[in-house]
Order: C-alpha cells, then sequence, then structure tokens
C-alpha cells in the first residue's frame, strides 16, 4: 500500500502545479482576446498599422495560448484519472470501498459457475478483479473468467502477467489514458457497427463529379480575380451552387456512414493513444511481444493508421455545422472526399481494425491480472500439468481479508473425489468457492490465493447456488435437476473439475440420500475431479465402495466456553460434532 500512498503525494502535487499553470494559461487566453479588441477598436479610431499589427500579434499569442492550454488540459485529465486510480487502490486495500465496475452486464445464470462462484456482480470476483476502463477491456476479462485456454497459452499468460506486475508505472499510465477516454459499449458498437458496413464503393460518376467541380470552380475562380469580369462571377455562383446539388446528392450515404458516430473521433483518437503506449513499450515475455508485433501493418504503427481514422471523422464531423459545410462543399465537396478517404481507409485497414481493439482489450484484462499479483505478493503462480494432478497447499479465497482466511491443504490424489462434511457455517461452501475460484484464475493464467499449486486446468462445473426461476417458471428443484444434467452431459465430453453443494434439497430425504449417492457414482465413473459437501453422513459410506476414487473429509465445530467455535481447518474424516442442536437450545429455540 506504500507504494499507493507515496504516488498520491506525488500525483497531488503535480496535479497542483499543473492546475495553476492551466489556470494562469486561461487569464492569459483571456486577456490577449481583450487586448486584440482594443487594438482593432484604435485601428478603427485611428487607422494606425501599428494597432493593426499588435491585433495580430495577440490574436496569434491567442492560438499559441489556446495549443498550450489544449496540452495542459490533457495532462491535467490524465493526472486526474491517475492519482484517482492510486487512490481507488488504497480504498481498496483499507476495505473501504469497491470503487470498480462489477460487470454484471456479463453475468449467465446458465453459465456452470458463473452465479455460483459469484464470478459478477457486487463484490464479485470481477469487481476486485476489474482494473480495465474500456468496453473491450472489461468484455475481455469477462470472457476470460468463464472460459479455459490451453495450458500453453495459461504459460503464455503466467509470463505476461508476471512482466506486467512489475512495470506498475505503464500500468497505470495505460489505465490513466484508457480512463479519459470515456469509452463505452456505445461507442465500440457504433465504430463495429461502421467497420462492419462493407458498402465502400461511391458511383464512378460522383467521383468523377467530385474532381470536376471542384476544379471548375476554383478556375473560374482565378479567371475572375484575373479579368474582373461579371460574367465569370455567375458562373463561380452556379458551380457553387452544382456542388451542393452534388453534396446534396451524397448526403443520405455520408450520413449513413457516420450514424451513430457521435465523439467516435475522440474514442479512437484515445485508441491510437492506447495503441501507441504499447508499441513504444520494450517488452521480455512472448505473448507481449507478439501482441505488440500485431501492431505493425503495411510498414506503419497501428496507432498511425487509427489516428488518421480520428482525423477523418473529426473532418467529417463539419457536415453538422451549416455554415462550415456551405462554404467547405460549395467550393471543394470537402465532405465527399472525406467519405472517400473513409471508404478507402475502411478497404486497408477494416480487417485490422477489430483485431488492434482486441489487443487494448487484451492488455487491460492482462494488466488487471497483473494488478492482483502486485497487490498480493504471498499469492502464486500455479505450476501446470496434464496428469489430472490438483493440489493446494494453503488454500483460501482470494476476496477473503487476508488478516482472516485460513488456507487449508487440499490433494486430489490418489483420491480424486471429496466428500465433505462439516455444520453449517463451518466453512464447507466458502472451501468450495475457494476451489473453484482459485480453478479460474488458475485456468486463465493468474496467480491463486495459495502458497503453493499444482494443476491440471481443468472446465468447472458447479451446482452450488441456484434460485426459483419466475421468468422461466422453473422451481428450484427442477433449476438444480437442469444443472446437474448440464454437468453430466458435459463431463461426456471430457473430463471437469465437479464442485456439489447440498444437492437435491427439494425433495424428501430419503430421495435426497439416494438420489445424491447416485449423482457421486456417475460423477466419478466420468472421471470427475473435485467434491461434494453433504450433511447426510450415508453418502459419505460410499467411500467404503470407492476407496481409492473417494475420500472423507470435514470441518468441525467446537463448543468452548458455551460458544460455538469454527476454526476452518479441513480435516481427514467424517463431521462429528453437531451444532444445530445447541444453537436452538442456546437461543430458547428448544
Amino acid at each position: 500500500m506504500e507504494i499507493y500512498i507515496s504516488k498520491v503525494a506525488h500525483y497531488s502535487d503535480v496535479f497542483n502545479k499543473i492546475s495553476k499553470r492551466y489556470n494562469s494559461i486561461s487569464i492569459l487566453r483571456l486577456l490577449s482576446v481583450f487586448f486584440c479588441l482594443a487594438m482593432l477598436f484604435y485601428y478603427i479610431k485611428t487607422s494606425e498599422t501599428l494597432f493593426i499589427a499588435l491585433a495580430f500579434l495577440s490574436f496569434a499569442g491567442f492560438l499559441f495560448l489556446m495549443r498550450i492550454h489544449s496540452r495542459l488540459s490533457f495532462k491535467r485529465d490524465l493526472t486526474k484519472a491517475i492519482l484517482k486510480i492510486n487512490q481507488n487502490e488504497i480504498s481498496f486495500l483499507k476495505k473501504e470501498k469497491l470503487p470498480f465496475e462489477n460487470g454484471i452486464e456479463f453475468n449467465d445464470f446458465h453459465h456452470p459457475y458463473a452465479y455460483d462462484l459469484d464470478i459478477f456482480g457486487e463484490h464479485s470476483l470481477f469487481q476486485n478483479l476489474n482494473r480495465t476502463e474500456t468496453f473491450i477491456g472489461k468484455k475481455t476479462l469477462a470472457t476470460k473468467l468463464l472460459g479455459i485456454v490451453s495450458n500453453e497459452e495459461i504459460l503464455a499468460n503466467q509470463k505476461a502477467i508476471h512482466e506486467l506486475a512489475k512495470k506498475i508505472d505503464w500500468r497505470q499510465d495505460f489505465q490513466s489514458l484508457a480512463a479519459i477516454s470515456n469509452d463505452s459499449k456505445a461507442s465500440y458498437d457504433a465504430l463495429m457497427y461502421w467497420n462492419s458496413f462493407k458498402n465502400n464503393t461511391l458511383p464512378k460518376v460522383l467521383v468523377l463529379l467530385s474532381f470536376a467541380f471542384p476544379v471548375l470552380f476554383f478556375g473560374f475562380l482565378a479567371a475572375y480575380i484575373f479579368t474582373s469580369k461579371t460574367i465569370i462571377l455567375s458562373y463561380v455562383t452556379y458551380v457553387f451552387i452544382g456542388n451542393l446539388m452534388i453534396l446534396g446528392s451524397a448526403t443520405k450515404r455520408i450520413k449513413s456512414e457516420i450514424a451513430q458516430a457521435d465523439y467516435i473521433d475522440k474514442i479512437i483518437k484515445q485508441y491510437s493513444l492506447l495503441v501507441e503506449k504499447i508499441e513504444t513499450e520494450k517488452f521480455e515475455s512472448e505473448k507481449l511481444i507478439s501482441l505488440q508485433h500485431q501492431l505493425k501493418f503495411k510498414n506503419a504503427d497501428a496507432s498511425a493508421h487509427l489516428k488518421q481514422l480520428s482525423e477523418l471523422f473529426s473532418r467529417m464531423d463539419t457536415i453538422s455545422n451549416f455554415v462550415t459545410a456551405l462554404v467547405f462543399n460549395g467550393t471543394f465537396l470537402f465532405n465527399l472526399h472525406v467519405l472517400k478517404a473513409l471508404l478507402k481507409w475502411k478497404e486497408n485497414y477494416a480487417e485490422e481494425l477489430e483485431k488492434w481493439i482486441k489487443i487494448i482489450g487484451e492488455f487491460e484484462a492482462l494488466n488487471s491480472l497483473a494488478n492482483i499479483s502486485f497487490n498480493n505478493p504471498d499469492f502464486v503462480f500455479p505450476q501446470i500439468n496434464s496428469e489430472h494432478k490438483i493440489d493446494f497447499k494453503d488454500l483460501s479465497h482470494p476476496l477473503l481479508n487476508a488478516n482472516g482466511r485460513v488456507g487449508n491443504d487440499v490433494d486430489f490424489s490418489p483420491q480424486s473425489f471429496i466428500i465433505l462434511t462439516g455444520s453449517n457455517m463451518s466453512g464447507k461452501s466458502t472451501f468450495l468457492r475457494s476451489l473453484g475460484v482459485n480453478m479460474v484464475l488458475g485456468g486463465m493464467g493468474s496467480v491463486v490465493c495459495a502458497s503453493k499449486a499444482n494443476i491440471h486446468p481443468l472446465p468447472v462445473l458447479v451446482s452450488m447456488r441456484l434460485s426459483d426461476s419466475l421468468a422461466d417458471s422453473e422451481s428450484y428443484f427442477f433449476a438444480e435437476i437442469k444443472r446437474l444434467k448440464q454437468i453430466m452431459d458435459a463431463l461426456e465430453e471430457s473430463s471437469a473439475f465437479v464442485l456439489l453443494d447440498e444437492i437435491l434439497r427439494g425433495t424428501n430425504s430419503d430421495d435426497k440420500r439416494n438420489g445424491t449417492i447416485e449423482v457421486v457414482k456417475k460423477v466419478i465413473a466420468k472421471r470427475a475431479i473435485g467434491a461434494i459437501a453433504t450433511h447426510d453422513i450415508e453418502v459419505c459410506l460410499t467411500t467404503n465402495e470407492f476407496p481409492e476414487i473417494l475420500t472423507n473429509q470435514c470441518f468441525e465445530v467446537e463448543i468452548k466456553n458455551n460458544e460455538l467455535h469454527f476454526d476452518y481447518k479441513l480435516r481427514s474424516g467424517i463431521c462429528k460434532n453437531k451444532s444445530a442442536t445447541f444453537l436452538m437450545q442456546k437461543m430458547g429455540v428448544i
């Protein structure tokens, strides 16, 4: 946390200095305008050339101050963003608040584990990990959390994350650039819509007229200047009107090309700055170098191509200003030529554009995972194997407070499936979620909350926390049966890591016990690795039938000084102590 505190102090000082310069330049700009107007007034009054010269100089000074003001505004916004980044990290580490987006829009109740493991939503894994600022960054991080990649890609991600974890200054610079972009799903969708709109040709006649009529206009204009013949001026007027008519025939196409593209030039400009930040950094890991190399196209950097696109969209905005559009298009069909340039850009780079933006998202997602590694130096990268070996030392849930969480050692070898018992509140569900969340993290190349880990990345299948669905007219029980069917179907395709928590709660005890035993038998028959939590002791007896696959482990509760005491430590065997009767007696229920 000390590094974030020092950064807040540093950037607070920088922000104050920039703000002072910014305010001073603002005042000077205002004074230069007043001085220019005053000099023009005295010139009109006296006709002295000195005053018009001073007015010109003050106007030039105003333009110069405008450029400085613009640069200072950008620096101030950037410094403010990076200051907020560090303040948020301090608040996060102090457990004061979670100032990050929770990704609830990516939640999928039908996903094998997203809802059960609290991947999205308030106080979710996504919200704790998320340091993305663009929509594509959030989408990329969400996608990583919902899937699994090859062992080779996991190892490549581990190296990339390890490298980025040490580049805290670069990560925060990148994040601040993304933050001031004010990117959104709407702007991303608008850009992707424009990129996918494939009608990239204009009628040849329109292209020919776009050159011929501006040439005629300036030709007649030059002829009038040299000859001063009034008849030529009328020709200039006719060609001016002709240019506007030509533009009118293309207006529908222009508007369709820039539909839903409000402020898109600014978003693309920020994309170009983010890409440039990647292009100019020196990386060592293969994945980051590979991503960097993909930003080269046609002997130029992707950032240059994106800046060009931003400028074209910015120029196209002039069509919304009546006076500017009238003058520029009446003389040389400005917007029609910009449209041709936009279509040419799309023809050359459309296939690359989405890839470049995805690389931004990939870096944002990797930066988020690098941040959890940086903030938790006691977390480790798991070793990766292909022999169905999974074991953790000091395993815990990464979202629990570091001062209070209790780690447990767990090994799915030689027995590959655990029958877990324990009273309510003893830690069973938290342990299952710890297993699931760390398998998800390990399967995307992230660090895990353990002191040592060795995993075979497998699809994670969970039935822990379902709910009635009024919209789908489903009871809890039917929803659970559907989830179990989903798990069994997935196990037909490949082995998986399965977590089940007190299944079949919607039926009578005999039916529940017998059904649970049959589920366990079928799951292990399909070579699943994982655990099931149950309160039914008879389910535990299944280990006698399959001792080489099943093992009983438990969380115990003790009564000390007439109080329940939970130590949350995993033990071998079946839970012996019971807390329900004690609690009801203590609270006067029975």
